[in-house]
């Protein structure tokens, strides 16, 4: 399966960060993409009053996502805020093109590092699993990406990849564990984990998570295939899902475990 991962900094205007979705979906359709995954707020960067432009499932931004997959023949999936009770929003990644239309809210929310995510966004509660040409892809949102249950999960539900969508915080040592995590992660549930950051949008971003760039995809042994640097760029990668069912064989991690131990 050909994967496309968006690496581009959005803005606080979601009109125009739409107008970006559609430039970077027919540049990978180009390419011959057939699933093109943007990070998390692409409708509306963090730093960005999240409350008033959030926009339900079947409001206008996603709406003009669907548009752009039809047009292009491809599955699209990109970071949105929907609203949520208390005046909080969902942070939410939509999946929509041909066959596909499904939506996930993060679960894991990001009151670390001096940020509070909790403050404006309210976690979600389930997971989601999308099917692609008859391969199981999971959804997953930056700060999941510390909790090894959630991948886990996907790969009980059949999924061969994760992909996860991230605008990660910058700062000492954040970009190592950005990779030692998508490794980890890979490794845990022997999938493939294509994790696509928001590019660096450089001095003055402010305290919000913007984004460090260096999306990658790590295979299900763990190592890392393809990487990006800092700017914006596209990353388009094959992913052999027959891999996934040979590491399983070599590395049973999913087979050896015990979780009755645990409960």
């Amino acid at each position: 399966m050909r994967i496309a991962l968006s690496q581009l900094t959005t803005g606080p205007d979601p009109e125009k960060n739409l107008l970006l979705v559609e430039e970077w979906t027919r540049r990978a359709a180009d390419a011959g993409a057939r699933v093109v995954v943007f990070p998390e707020a692409t409708m509306a960067c963090f730093g960005t009053p999240l409350a008033p432009l959030a926009e339900p499932l079947d409001g206008p931004w996603a709406d003009g996502v669907r548009r752009i997959a039809r047009a292009t023949g491809t599955v699209v999936v990109a970071g949105m805020f929907t609203p949520a009770t208390g005046g909080r929003v969902a942070n939410t990644l939509l999946a929509t093109g041909p066959g596909v239309e499904a939506s996930y809210d993060k679960i894991h929310l990001y009151d670390a590092f001096g940020f509070r995510e909790s403050d404006t966004v309210a976690a979600g509660s389930a997971t989601t699993v999308i099917d692609v040409d008859g391969v199981r892809l999971g959804l997953a949102t930056c700060y999941d990406i510390r909790f090894p249950e959630l991948f886990r999960a996907h790969a009980d539900a059949g999924a061969a990849a994760t992909l996860l969508a991230a605008s990660w915080g910058a700062g000492p040592g954040k970009p190592e564990q950005w990779e030692l995590l998508a490794r980890a992660r890979a490794l845990d549930a022997t999938v493939w984990l294509a994790a696509v950051d928001q590019a660096d949008p450089g001095a003055g971003a402010g305290s919000a998570p913007t984004g460090i760039g260096h999306s990658l995809v790590a295979g299900p042994d763990g190592t890392v295939r393809h990487a990006l640097g800092a700017e914006p760029e596209l990353l388009v990668a094959d992913l052999d899902i027959d891999e996934v069912a040979a590491v399983r064989r070599r590395t049973s991690v999913l087979a050896n475990r015990r979780p009755e131990m645990w409960r």
